[in-house]
């Protein structure tokens, strides 16, 4: 069966229980038509025994299609199966020089269930299968025969073309309404964040310069911080919806100041909304850690390079370096900024992280897929 998502299943239950209402139909138009013209027939009490067989079947797929864990392949053969069958014993049952199938429109349920489960490709097989049975047991082909295979094939056509549409459609609908819901969400955390911790980390900055000393340096530390979490609350609300392009290059460009040197391709660089948002934010924490670590004016510079299905990001600058071990003691320390920030996102986008560092100078090195894996 082929995957959905929740707004495609949606809409494929609807469309079964409209395909439900036609196959009663439909079984209901076979009865009154056979035994209208029975006692013409060779074998009338088979007929019957066969159709007496289709209208179990069709109350079995009636029920059977009302659940999505059923619609799978051996529930749509075995429908398939039954309609060939009942086709194939037409000859049986009518003898020679028939003009009408025994199960007559009731193969339509058949092919239109295969247009809603396999869309076009599933109606026009569905649709292709029917047709040969009903042609191998005729001697000629009639205006109306010819008329009748026609528009069932066009009707699978149709019916899985709509299938296709209307699964897309809700499914993109769904996604608009969720990448909505997630917006609003980021602007609604965004200001709360900057109505609450901004503020207070504003505050700490303005009175540690007042007071001088180490409330100095608390109140420096204080405005960095406020300035990385104004940048990312930015980069949150501002992150695209499901599905659009995300220019990862203007996005690390907008990381360069006086002492970050960023240098991207000449045009866009187009990736996936996640990848872009966990990759801007990798770098942003490398950014972080040299002010820190290495000094607030200590130079630094970015470079992205774009390798097609591959995006490789540096990040280097001239400390003096990361000591052995220094990583590992700070993981056991419960101090996870290498470990979470870094390594973690970037794992979990499917890519890798390469560290090299020495007395002059620390290089992170990042290779990333272009679409999340």
């Amino acid at each position: 069966m082929s995957q959905r998502d929740p707004a495609g299943t949606a809409v494929a239950n609807t469309l079964y229980r409209a395909l439900a209402v036609l196959r009663v139909i439909v079984l209901v138009n076979s009865f009154l038509l056979y035994f209208y013209r029975a006692s013409a027939y060779p074998r009338p009490v088979l007929g019957a025994v066969i159709l007496v067989g289709l209208a179990f079947w069709t109350f079995f797929a009636v029920w059977a299609y009302g659940r999505p864990a059923l619609r799978r392949a051996p529930l749509l053969l075995a429908d398939l199966a039954v309609a060939v069958a009942a086709i194939l014993a037409t000859p049986l049952v009518k003898g020679e020089g028939l003009h009408a199938t025994l199960p007559g429109f009731w193969v339509m349920g058949v092919v239109l269930a295969w247009a809603i489960e396999w869309r076009i490709v599933g109606g026009l097989a569905a649709a292709a299968a029917v047709v040969t049975a009903d042609v191998l047991i005729r001697d000629h082909l009639t205006q109306t025969n010819y008329s009748n295979i026609l528009l069932l094939l066009i009707g699978g056509l149709i019916v899985g073309f709509l299938s296709d549409l209307l699964q897309r459609t809700a499914a993109e609908r769904d996604r608009a309404e969720r990448a909505a819901a997630a917006a609003a969400e980021r602007q609604r955390l965004g200001r709360v964040v900057h109505d609450g911790v901004l503020q207070v980390l504003a505050l700490v900055q303005k009175r540690g310069a007042e007071i001088g000393g180490e409330a100095a340096e608390l109140g420096r530390l204080a405005g960095e911080q406020e300035v990385a979490l104004r940048a990312y609350v930015q980069r949150e609300v501002s992150a695209p919806a499901d599905g659009a392009p995300y220019d990862l290059g203007a996005a690390l460009a907008a990381l360069g100041s006086a002492h970050v040197s960023v240098a991207v391709p000449a045009g866009a660089v187009p990736v996936a909304a996640g990848v872009g948002v966990e990759v801007a934010a990798v770098v942003a924490e490398c950014l972080s850690n040299v002010r820190h670590h290495v000094g607030r004016d200590a130079p630094a510079w970015v470079l992205l390079e774009d390798l097609g299905p591959e995006l490789v990001v540096s990040v280097r600058d001239r400390g003096p370096g990361i000591d052995a071990g220094r990583l590992e003691q700070a993981a056991a320390e419960g101090r996870l900024g290498v470990a979470s920030s870094i390594r973690g996102r970037v794992a979990e986008l499917g890519g890798t992280a390469d560290l090299v560092t020495s007395p002059s100078g620390t290089e992170w090195e990042f290779r990333v897929p272009r679409s999340a894996s």
